[in-house]
């Protein structure tokens, strides 16, 4: 029957009026809906990425100074100086840290014993060990091309590493990004690279690192960039391929691999040595007992190093759970952005906490930096909308 407004009532079998609405009031009532529920979304994200950077600035902050401590401090005496140099035991030592904690982390938020899986199927196991060894490669390679190449050249290269990122996504993946993504990159590339060597050529204390650079160090490091882009992007397609593989089944699932390859090589180290293989990738043929086998010694002698470590790994650890939750949330390229701008952040902070000044080119890269930052920000959050609407809009039609 017809209403004062004119709304009609119907009147079912039951007797029970029911009022229709006009559909202009509906679809009122519903943009209202999924507008709250986008506002909603959209503070939840940006929340969740400031917990995920803060973690990951919190946890690998104080990893870097038990690092520094641990490879720096002289255990010995004056006269006979006692260095802990074992990084192969100290990677180890973290990535069965970070598997135990994965595992926890998975056990506690699954739903059931069948829920989250570590290794869902064996089609992911290839491109998990594939990560796993170019993971462990890619550090030594690092550390080789230091006696090869200027330590100026190690950071400019170290500092464009979104470069070989996006690059192996477009290349290997076929992944395609906006025109502005590649804009970012750039600014956020130069920006890190101006700050870090204007920093370096203001700093009155020499780095290690060779005096010029050869052909020899500058493939070593290639092939260290080549690795680490590998990695990012390969996680990235783990992640695209075999939905919903999340972050801390990754974690876990990753450093079962990494743990058991760098076991492996602490073991078989002793005997590779020996063999011309040794030799030609410069390991010390004078340490026949292997890295293993001497940090042992080591922290028997030093116990205190050994606490060291584990609070190392522990950090380490605990920075990979925000590390894999970028990662699976918001992809390698802003993981790889939070990660190669810590060192200018915390930069900056010590010119702030401790009084000191910044040249005009280090706040040009700092300028470049946080504008390319500000422009993905804006510019991902028009997309987001923009899809947004095109998704009401088709569901209308």
């Amino acid at each position: 029957m017809p209403t004062s407004n004119g709304d009609i009532r119907h009147r079912p079998a039951n007797g029970t009026l029911h009022k229709e609405t006009s559909g202009a009031t509906i679809a009122s009532k519903n943009d209202v809906a999924i507008k709250s529920n986008e506002e909603a979304n959209s503070s939840s994200t940006t929340v969740k990425l400031l917990i995920c950077v803060g973690g990951i600035y919190a946890s690998f902050l104080t990893w870097g100074v038990l690092q520094e401590r641990i490879t720096t401090t002289n255990y010995g005496t004056e006269a006979k100086r006692e260095v802990f140099k074992y990084p192969v035991v100290m990677n180890t030592v973290q990535s069965a840290f970070a598997a135990l904690l994965g595992y926890i982390y998975v056990l506690v938020t699954r739903k059931h014993s069948g829920d989250l899986p570590i290794y869902p199927s064996t089609k992911i196991m290839w491109p998990l060990g594939l990560v796993a060894v170019i993971s462990a490669l890619s550090s030594p390679f690092g550390y080789a091309s230091l006696q090869h190449v200027d330590y100026i050249t190690f950071i400019l290269a170290k500092s464009c590493k979104l470069l070989p990122v996006m690059f192996l996504h477009v290349t290997l993946y076929g992944k395609r990004y906006p025109f502005y993504k590649y804009a970012v990159v750039a600014l956020v590339t130069a920006g890190v690279a101006i700050f870090t060597l204007h920093n370096q050529s203001s700093g009155s204390k020499k780095k290690k690192g060779a005096e010029g650079n050869s052909l020899y160090g500058l493939l070593l490091l290639s092939i260290n960039l080549l690795f680490d882009g590998l990695t990012n992007s390969t996680q990235d397609d783990i992640y695209a391929r075999f939905q919903p593989y999340s972050g801390k089944q990754m974690m876990c699932g990753l450093n079962v691999m990494s743990t058991i390859v760098t076991t492996a090589f602490l073991l078989l180290s002793p005997y590779i040595a020996q063999t011309g293989v040794g030799s030609y990738v410069g390991m010390d043929l004078t340490k026949s007992a292997g890295e293993l086998q001497d940090a042992l010694a080591f922290i028997q002698r030093h116990p205190a190093v050994g606490w060291d470590i584990l609070g190392f790994a522990a950090c380490g650890a605990m920075g990979q759970v925000f590390i894999f939750m970028t990662l699976s949330t918001f992809g390698s390229l802003l993981l790889v952005t939070v990660t190669v701008t810590r060192k200018m952040l915390t930069m900056i902070i010590s010119v702030v906490w401790f009084g000191h000044s910044l040249s005009g080119m280090q706040w040009l890269g700092v300028g470049l930096v946080f504008g390319g930052i500000g422009m993905e920000a804006e510019l991902s959050k028009r997309e987001k909308a923009a899809k947004e609407r095109a998704k009401r809009g088709g569901k209308k039609a």
